[in-house]
């Protein structure tokens, strides 16, 4: 008699245009390669990383407007489906995820992922529900079957928030390495600044929302200018204020013919591989995925040395430029010794720990599935 792989689902709100959404479908595409049954379970289907879903993998669209509609749509997919684990990023999905659970009296192993400097990111949130966050991750997180942090910065503030012990948290990076990445990279550019002969071009690529501090980038951008013919590129989504205030700082520095913002494009990484330079300019983060997959295709990385990721990430320094957060001058200091040759070679081994093959099997043994 055939064995039935067993069923594997993950758990997200749904599949916006940020690196914790990019991970998971990556992640579900990983497990559905190990021949299991895998469900991408959302509140609501829909968002822009929803097309890096493999047709293998099902999409469970709940149809949920809000958290405790969630919750009930939830706890009744754990009944009827009773998969073998589940896989939870992002609040409140953890804490929905982990109370589904307890509430439906399934054995469903839950293991909850935290992709955020939770306490940095609680106090900057502006809606009062949203700075509960690490209160929720202390009441909720000791009952999940496990807790994943995705850099070693993200698991040391998470024991501080929630109490937990370190040692019970596993760290886990984000599987930025595809197997189809660096073929993507190859990809042409449909845009007239990657043409023969027009000045480089410095990237930045993430969600246009305050936590990436793309304005100091921009006044970044504005110094090296001064200096050399460059231009500022900016791929990524965001909230439209938030995309009119970076507008108006462009116009007021006076960079309109030399800064621009695309939006969200399917496929950054042909981008990133004729830019000149990639700079992360963010106030915080979790990890970092756009470090790696800069990496990878050998552009040149400049970033923030902010928690948590990107030290782990380029190894203190040794992969690429590090500089404090917020400090216009000196991202345009590290941007323009980039311009004028100094780079730092990235070795290949390094990159293998940030691959998608060797992030699926250490989920598989958090899963309890090896």
């Amino acid at each position: 008699m055939t064995k039935v792989p067993p069923r594997v689902a993950l758990f997200l709100r749904y599949l916006g245009g940020g690196g914790a959404e990019a991970a998971m479908a990556n992640l579900a595409r990983g497990f559905a390669q190990q021949e299991l049954n895998v469900d991408f379970v959302l509140s609501q289907a829909g968002g822009p990383h929803q097309w890096k879903v493999p047709p293998d993998v099902r999409i469970v669209d709940l149809g949920s407007s809000n958290n405790f509609a969630s919750l009930k749509a939830l706890m009744r997919y754990l009944r009827q489906e009773q998969p073998v684990a589940l896989l939870s990023a992002l609040h409140f999905n953890n804490e929905i995820a982990v109370a589904a659970k307890r509430l439906s009296g399934v054995s469903t192993r839950v293991v909850v992922c935290e992709q955020n400097t939770l306490s940095l990111r609680s106090r900057n949130e502006t809606r009062l529900v949203k700075r509960q966050t690490p209160l929720l991750a202390r009441l909720f997180y000791p009952w999940a079957d496990g807790v994943v942090a995705i850099s070693q910065g993200v698991a040391k503030d998470l024991t501080q928030v929630t109490g937990l012990p370190l040692d019970s948290i596993r760290v886990i990076y984000n599987p930025a390495i595809t197997p189809e990445l660096a073929e993507k990279a190859k990809a042409p550019v449909d845009h007239p600044w990657f043409a023969a002969g027009e000045p480089r071009v410095i990237l930045g690529v993430g969600k246009l929302e305050p936590q990436k501090d793309f304005p100091t980038l921009i006044r970044a951008f504005a110094q090296v200018r001064q200096v050399q013919p460059v231009r500022l590129m900016i791929l990524g989504w965001g909230p439209e204020p938030d995309r009119l205030q970076l507008e108006a700082l462009v116009q007021e520095l006076g960079l309109e013919d030399d800064v621009a913002l695309p939006g969200y494009v399917n496929n950054p990484y042909a981008y990133m591989a004729r830019a000149a330079v990639f700079a992360l300019s963010s106030r915080w983060e979790g990890f970092g995925n756009v470090i790696v997959e800069a990496m990878v295709v050998g552009t040149p990385v400049v970033s923030t040395n902010c928690e948590s990721g990107p030290a782990e990430i380029l190894d203190n320094g040794k992969y690429g430029s590090l500089v404090p957060v917020g400090d216009s001058q000196a991202l345009a200091e590290a941007i323009l010794k980039v311009l004028a040759g100094e780079t730092k070679h990235v070795e290949p081994d390094w990159l293998n720990q940030f691959s998608l093959e060797a992030i699926t099997q250490q989920y598989l043994d958090v899963l309890g599935l090896t």
